[in-house]
C-alpha cells in the first residue's frame, strides 16, 4: 500500500505529460511539414512512437515511485519536473513550431537528465534501474532522429 500512492501519482503526471505533449504537437506528426522531411532511415512507424512512451511512462512511473520512496529528497522531485517540461516542451517547440534546432537542444537536455537519473542513482536503484532503461534508450534515439532531421533539412 505504501508503494501504491506513489506509484499512481507518478503514473497520473506522467501519462498527464503525454496527453498535453500530443495535445501541443496537435496533427504535426502527419502534417505535410513533417512528412515532407527526409527523415532517418531509422525512424520507426509512427505507431510505434505511441506504443513506445505508453511503455516507458509506465516504466517510468515505477520506477520513480520505487525512488521516491528510497530517496524523498527535493534533488528527485527537482529532476523529476525539469524531465516532465523538458519532454512536454519538446512536443510543442519541435513539432508545433517547427524550430527544430531548440527542440535539439531541449531532447539534449533532457537526454542529460535522464542519464543523470541512471548514473546518480545506480547504487540506490540496483537492478530497479531496469525500469528506467526503455526511457534511455529510446531518448538516445529520439535524440538521433532530431538531429538527422536538423542536419539533413
Amino acid at each position: 500500500m505504501k508503494f501504491l500512492k506513489p506509484f499512481l501519482l507518478f503514473f497520473i503526471i506522467n501519462f498527464s505529460a503525454l496527453a498535453l505533449g500530443v495535445l501541443l504537437m496537435g496533427d504535426a506528426p502527419t502534417s505535410a511539414w513533417y512528412t515532407s522531411m527526409n527523415q532517418a532511415p531509422w525512424t520507426p512507424p509512427n505507431w510505434v512512437f505511441g506504443a513506445a512512451w505508453m511503455t516507458i511512462m509506465l516504466c517510468f512511473s515505477f520506477y520513480m515511485a520505487l525512488l521516491y520512496l528510497k530517496q524523498p529528497t527535493n534533488k528527485v522531485i527537482t529532476l523529476f519536473f525539469i524531465q516532465f517540461i523538458l519532454n512536454v516542451s519538446w512536443n510543442f517547440v519541435f513539432f508545433n513550431q517547427h524550430l527544430v534546432a531548440v527542440g535539439l537542444l531541449i531532447i539534449i537536455a533532457l537526454t542529460f537528465i535522464i542519464t543523470v537519473f541512471l548514473v546518480t542513482y545506480f547504487r540506490v536503484m540496483k537492478i530497479k534501474n531496469l525500469l528506467i532503461l526503455p526511457y534511455v534508450v529510446w531518448i538516445f534515439i529520439a535524440t538521433s532522429l532530431n538531429l538527422y532531421i536538423l542536419i539533413n533539412n
